[in-house]
């Protein structure tokens, strides 16, 4: 008989966003899809960020953007939000992050 010898797995330190996060990501998203301001988003993972984007069309550059990076000096989690590559906020709660995103999706409806 063999004796089967088993790897560790690979060492994958990619930072992803939480259940909570995601699913509070999404609840936004679908709000601006039922507007009419998205229509597609896409997640991109690397070992130091976490990126959410959200798109009015599919061949279009993303609308908005939600990053989840690592601090460099400090182990702290901050998220960025910027839209049409031109605002960049920072927060340190998706909270936060998201009720900037729902504030922006009213200013777009009103206008």
């Amino acid at each position: 008989m063999r004796s089967l010898s088993f790897s560790p797995p690979p060492n994958n330190h990619k930072l992803y966003f939480s259940k909570m996060e995601l699913t509070k990501i999404l609840n936004c998203y679908s709000l601006g899809v039922s507007n009419g301001n998205w229509k597609d988003y896409a997640l991109n993972f690397n070992s130091n960020e976490a990126i959410f984007s959200f798109y009015k069309h599919t061949l279009a550059s993303p609308d908005c953007i939600l990053k989840k990076y690592k601090e460099k000096k400090k182990k702290g989690i901050l998220y960025q939000l910027s839209f049409n590559n031109k605002k960049n906020s920072k927060y340190r709660d998706i909270d936060q992050l998201i009720a900037s995103i729902k504030r922006s999706q009213l200013s777009i409806i009103s206008l």
